[in-house]
C-alpha cells in the first residue's frame, strides 16, 4: 500500500489538540499507546480524532536549540516527530547551512531567525519561541514564507515579577555591594541610604501580565503602586494609572520597565527621562535591552542622581555562556557600568526558573503539535488565528487542507473552483493584513484526488504554502 492508502486505514494513537486543553508539565500530551485518546460524543457513538500526517512528507523533523525544556522534547517525540536537540544557539551561517532539512524549529532568545535563514528554510512550516518575545525572529520574513510563529507570552510572568521584588530589596539595602565587600574581606556595616520597601511608591511602565502581577506582589509588601500604559487599564488592588510617563517618573521611588521591543519603545528611557526621576530613585529593566539608553544611565549613576539600578537585559548579549563574554567589545560601556555602585547586573535570567521553563515547554510544544498535526493556528503571533474541529476516526477517507495565501481578490474563488467538485465537510478562513489562512476538510477523496488537489492549489496565484493532512 502507498503511504496515503495506509493513512486511510490506520487508527488514531493520539487525541486532537485542536479542542483539548493544554497538558500540564507533569501530564504529557499523549502517551504513545493511545490510552488517552480524545473522545467526542455523538449520541451512542464515541468518536476519536484521527491522527493526521502531512502529504509528501515521510516524517516531520524538528530542530530544538538553546536547551529548551526536556518536557517539550518528550511531548514532541511522543507525537512521532524526529527531534534534534542542542543546548546552544546557532549562528546565522550554521542555520542557513542546516535549516533546509527541518519542518519546525524551536528557539529561545539568542538564536536569530533572519530573512536569509527563512530563504534557506524551504521545508519550514512553523517556529516555536520558547520565551515571551519574538523580536529575535524576522516576523515579516516568516509570514512571507508562510511560516507560523508561536511563543509563550504568559508562562514566565510570575518568575519575572518575583525577580523584580528581589531586585528592589537588594537595591534598597545595597545588598550586592555589601555581599561583594564581604567576599573581599571588608566589614562595612552601614544603614545610610538603606530603606524598607514598605510605604515606597513603585512605578510600573507597562501594565501587562508581568506588570500587573508585580503590582499585586508589591502591594502585599506594603508598597504603593502607580503605573503607565499606552491604553487605559483597570488597576488591580489599590494601584492607580498615571496620566503620563513623566508623572510616573517624577513620583516613583522605584521604576520598573515591562514593555515590548517596538520602534516607539527603543531608547524610551534616556537622559531626559532619567533627569525626571526623583533623586535617589532606582531603575529596574527586565524587559528589553534597547529600552534604556545605557550611557545616559551610567551618567545618572555617576552623578548619584539615581540611587542604583538593576538590569537583566542589554542591547547586545553574548550568544553563549562563558568567562569574559560580557565585555567592552560587545557593549562599549560594559566596564564603566560594572564599576558603578549599587548596580545589579544579571544575564537575562528573568524567566529562567524551572517552573517557568517547564510551563513554556508545554505551552509552545502543544502549539507546535496543534499546528503540525491539525493546522490550528490559535495563538500564532503573525498568522490569522484559525481553528477547525478535528477529523474523526470514522472519517477514514477525509483530508484537511491548510492553505496559506496572499490576501487578495479572487484567492478563495480559485480555491473553491478546485475543491468545489468534492464534498467539503467544513471550511473556515481568516485574514491578517496581507496574509490569509484557510482550513477545509474534504471527504471521500482518493489518493489521486489528494495529489491533484495539492498540485493545483500549489499553483494558484495567491498560494504561499499549501499543506494537505490525511
Amino acid at each position: 500500500m502507498t503511504n496515503a492508502t495506509q493513512a486511510f486505514t490506520r487508527s488514531s494513537q493520539y487525541f486532537s489538540a485542536a479542542d483539548a486543553p493544554l497538558a500540564q508539565p507533569s501530564d504529557p500530551v499523549i502517551p504513545p499507546d493511545g490510552s488517552r485518546r480524545r473522545s467526542m460524543s455523538n449520541g451512542m457513538l464515541q468518536q476519536h480524532a484521527r491522527v493526521l500526517q502531512q502529504f509528501n512528507a515521510d516524517s516531520i523533523k524538528i530542530l530544538l536549540l538553546e536547551n529548551v525544556s526536556q518536557g517539550a522534547v518528550k511531548i514532541l517525540r511522543e507525537q512521532g516527530f524526529e527531534v534534534d536537540f542542542y543546548t546552544g544557539a546557532w549562528s546565522e551561517d550554521e542555520l542557513v547551512e542546516k535549516i533546509g532539512g527541518y519542518h519546525a524549529i524551536g528557539i529561545r532568545s539568542k538564536t536569530r531567525l533572519t530573512q536569509r535563514v527563512f530563504d534557506a528554510a524551504h521545508q519550514l512550516l512553523v517556529v516555536g519561541c520558547f520565551c515571551i518575545g519574538t523580536n529575535q525572529v524576522d516576523l515579516s520574513a516568516a509570514t512571507k514564507n508562510g511560516v507560523a510563529v508561536f511563543n509563550s507570552p504568559f508562562a514566565n510572568s510570575r518568575s519575572v515579577a518575583e525577580l523584580v521584588i528581589a531586585e528592589m530589596v537588594c537595591l534598597s539595602r545595597q545588598l550586592t555591594d555589601r555581599a561583594q565587600e564581604m567576599r573581599q574581606g571588608t566589614w562595612n556595616k552601614v544603614s545610610k541610604r538603606c530603606f524598607e520597601l514598605r510605604g515606597k511608591l513603585l512605578g510600573i511602565v507597562g501594565y501587562g501580565h508581568i506588570g500587573s502581577q508585580l503590582s499585586v506582589l508589591a502591594e502585599s509588601m506594603g508598597m504603593q503602586v502607580i503605573y503607565h500604559d499606552v491604553v487605559p487599564l483597570m488597576p488591580l488592588g489599590s494601584a492607580r494609572q498615571a496620566d503620563s510617563l513623566e508623572e510616573l517618573l517624577s513620583e516613583a521611588d522605584f521604576v520598573s520597565i515591562h514593555v515590548p521591543e517596538l520602534p516607539e519603545t527603543r531608547g524610551m528611557i534616556g537622559e531626559r527621562e532619567l533627569s525626571l526621576m526623583k533623586p535617589g530613585a532606582y531603575l529596574i529593566n527586565n524587559a528589553r535591552g534597547t529600552v534604556v539608553q545605557i550611557p545616559a544611565l551610567v551618567e545618572a549613576l555617576k552623578s548619584q542622581h539615581i540611587g542604583g539600578c538593576a538590569l537583566d537585559v542589554y542591547p547586545r548579549e553574548p550568544a553563549k555562556n562563558g568567562v569574559n563574554a560580557f565585555n567592552n567589545d560587545l557593549n562599549e560601556w560594559a566596564s564603566e557600568l560594572q564599576s558603578q555602585a549599587n548596580v545589579i547586573m544579571t544575564p537575562h535570567i528573568g524567566g529562567s526558573t524551572e517552573e517557568a521553563q517547564r510551563a513554556i515547554g508545554v505551552e509552545v510544544s502543544n502549539a507546535l503539535c496543534r499546528y503540525l498535526n491539525f493546522g490550528v493556528s490559535t495563538g500564532a503571533v503573525n498568522f490569522p488565528e484559525v481553528n477547525l474541529r478535528p477529523i474523526t476516526e470514522q472519517e477514514v477517507r477525509s483530508i484537511r487542507l491548510c492553505y496559506v495565501h496572499h490576501n487578495q481578490p479572487g484567492a478563495l474563488l480559485a480555491v473553491n473552483e478546485i475543491i468545489g467538485s468534492h464534498n467539503v465537510d467544513k471550511q473556515i478562513t481568516d485574514s491578517l493584513k496581507d496574509i490569509a489562512y484557510l482550513l477545509a476538510d474534504i471527504s471521500d477523496v482518493s489518493e489521486s484526488d489528494i495529489q491533484d488537489i495539492h498540485m493545483r492549489l500549489s499553483k494558484t496565484p495567491a498560494s504561499i504554502l499549501t499543506r494537505l493532512l490525511y
